[in-house]
C-alpha cells in the first residue's frame, strides 16, 4: 500500500544548498483555491474590459493566468533508484516555496512580494510586484515520500525522490479438497 502524503522537513542539507519544507496536500489545496479565485477575478475583469463579448472565456482565462503566474520549467530524470525533479524558480527563497509530495505527484507553489519605494524631492515613486508559481507534476513511478530530499541552489529547486519498492507479489495456493469431504 503506498505511503500517504505527509509534511516533512529536510535535515542536514549539504552546506551549499538551502533546505526546503514539504507541506501536506490539504494546506496546499487551500492555497491553490485562493489562487484560482484570483485568476477567475482577473479573467472576469478582462472579460468586462473587452466589452463582455462572449466566446473568449478560455482566452481571457489564459491571459489572466499568464499575468498572475510565472512559468516553472521542469526537468524530471531517473538515476540509481531515484527520480530527480529540477524546477527553475529564479528569485524565490526556500521560505517562499512550498512542496506537496504524494506517491505519484509533486506540487510546487511559491509566492513572493517585492516593494520598491523611491522619494525624490516632492515625488514619491512606489512599485510593488507579486510573483507566484504553481506547477503540478505527475510522476512516472511511485516514490517513497518519507525519504524525499529537497534543496534550492542558484534558483533551481532540486528534489531527490527515492522510488518506492515494487509491490510485493503474494503467491496464492489453491487448497486441494480433502478426499473425505463431500462437495
Amino acid at each position: 500500500m503506498p505511503e500517504p502524503a505527509r509534511a516533512i522537513t529536510t535535515t542536514k542539507p549539504p552546506k551549499t544548498l538551502t533546505p526546503l519544507r514539504f507541506v501536506p496536500p490539504s494546506e496546499l489545496f487551500r492555497s491553490v483555491q485562493h489562487l484560482q479565485k484570483a485568476i477567475a477575478r482577473r479573467a472576469f475583469e478582462i472579460f468586462e474590459s473587452n466589452g463582455k463579448s462572449l466566446g473568449r472565456h478560455l482566452e481571457d482565462w489564459f491571459k489572466a493566468e499568464s499575468e498572475l503566474l510565472h512559468p516553472v520549467h521542469i526537468d524530471v530524470s531517473e538515476s540509481d533508484g531515484n527520480l530527480i525533479v529540477k524546477a527553475e524558480v529564479p528569485g524565490f527563497t526556500a521560505k517562499e516555496l512550498d512542496i506537496a509530495l504524494e506517491p505519484r505527484r509533486v506540487t510546487i507553489t511559491g509566492k513572493r512580494e517585492t516593494k520598491e519605494e523611491r522619494k525624490d524631492k516632492k515625488t514619491i515613486y512606489t512599485e510593488s510586484c507579486s510573483d507566484q508559481v504553481l506547477r503540478v507534476v505527475d510522476l512516472p513511478t511511485a516514490v517513497d515520500t518519507g525519504k524525499a530530499e529537497a534543496a534550492l541552489k542558484n534558483g533551481v529547486l532540486e528534489l531527490k525522490l527515492p522510488k518506492a519498492p515494487p509491490a510485493k507479489k503474494v503467491e496464492i495456493k489453491a487448497k486441494q479438497p480433502n478426499q473425505d469431504q463431500e462437495c
